[in-house]
């Protein structure tokens, strides 16, 4: 079984510049840093940002979205309103914000009934995929569950029941966001391995450790089991 993201890492050409724009706008925290490399905290996650280096990369142009308590919602539209032009949409009873960050990610801030305060958690993340039933059909066998398919584009959304994962084929989405390429994600899976062996051939690339398994998956992504 997979539940939680540990990690998502996005690449960024100025480090100083992006991690400045996520502790400013955001109130996220370094949590550590290294070479090329800080890690923020957003609840359980760390969202990684990498500059350009050996793989696995972060992603590009990636579509990911926060969670933030409902009650809080106004207060960042307001705040953000300020220095962003954004798009808002609703689904159904919550409300969600798109703006761009420095190196060009779609960020969604998104109602969710959670304890807490400020950004909470991750809670979405988009990969382009280049062809959707065969990605569909990997990621349900790693253990993902699909919860919704589209109508009007080609997409599909696929939940570990703590984090979603969707899938799109080339395309813009809401506010012109697109999904990422090479993106790095980790996930907690009860059963690392065993998870990896149902879709190890098809997939490009498995890395196993006591703690861990990478996959690279057709589409040049990589999902950690940790």
């Amino acid at each position: 079984m997979l539940s939680a993201p540990r990690w998502l890492a996005l690449e960024v050409k100025y480090l100083d510049r992006a991690v400045s724009f996520y502790e400013a706008f955001l109130d996220l925290s370094v949590r550590s840093r290294s070479d090329g490399e800080a890690r923020l905290t957003v609840g359980e996650t760390d969202l990684i940002l990498r500059t350009p280096g050996p793989v696995p990369r972060g992603g590009l142009h990636t579509h990911f979205a926060l969670a933030t308590p409902v009650e809080e919602y106004s207060a960042w539209r307001d705040r953000l309103a300020e220095r962003f032009d954004l798009t808002e949409r609703e689904f159904g009873d919550y409300a969600s914000l798109y703006f761009y960050d420095v190196a060009g990610n779609c960020v969604e801030i998104g109602q969710r009934d959670v304890d807490g305060t400020g950004i909470t958690g991750l809670f979405e993340v988009v990969f382009e995929v280049e062809a959707l039933d065969a990605a569909t059909a990997f990621y349900t066998d790693l253990g993902f569950e699909v919860v919704d398919r589209g109508d009007e584009r080609r997409r599909t959304r696929l939940t570990t029941g703590t984090v979603d994962l969707e899938l799109w084929e080339p395309q813009l989405g809401i506010a012109d966001a697109r999904g990422g390429v090479h993106v790095d994600l980790g996930v907690a899976a009860d059963d690392p391995q065993a998870a990896a062996d149902a879709v190890a051939d098809r997939a490009t690339r498995v890395e196993k450790s006591e703690s861990r398994t990478r996959i690279r998956d057709p589409d040049g992504h990589y999902v950690t089991l940790v």
